[in-house]
Order: structure tokens, then sequence, then C-alpha cells
């Protein structure tokens, strides 16, 4: 598993030189946000799609 700084040093790898802080910053986030999810699935906090539909058919109809 790779280490936080580990993770970063390959966003940075994978983006263009000329790309912006803000950018930079997104690019972190959308890998944190990822990281999450797949220890959420891992231990298993997550919803299937008839769960995930069911719970979403409910919170529009109101």
């Amino acid at each position: 598993m790779q280490t936080a700084k580990e993770q970063a040093v390959e966003v940075l790898r994978r983006l263009p030189d000329d790309v912006s802080m803000e950018d930079i910053q997104y690019h972190l986030y959308v890998q944190e946000k990822i990281r999450k999810g797949q220890e959420s699935i891992a231990a298993g906090r997550s919803l299937d799609t008839v769960q995930a539909k069911e719970r979403l058919g409910r919170w529009l109809e109101k």
C-alpha cells in the first residue's frame, strides 16, 4: 500500500507540467475520495444498486 506522499507524487507525475495549483488540489481531492470509497466498500459500508435506487426513490418523493 502506498503512503499518502507516494500517492500524491503519482498524481503529480500524471499531470501536465503547466497544471495549475487549483487543478492539482482537485486531482488530489478526487484521489482521496476514491481511496475512501474503496475503503468503505472493503469494510462493507456500501449499497447495492437495488438499495441505492430504493433510497434515492424515497428521497426524490419528498
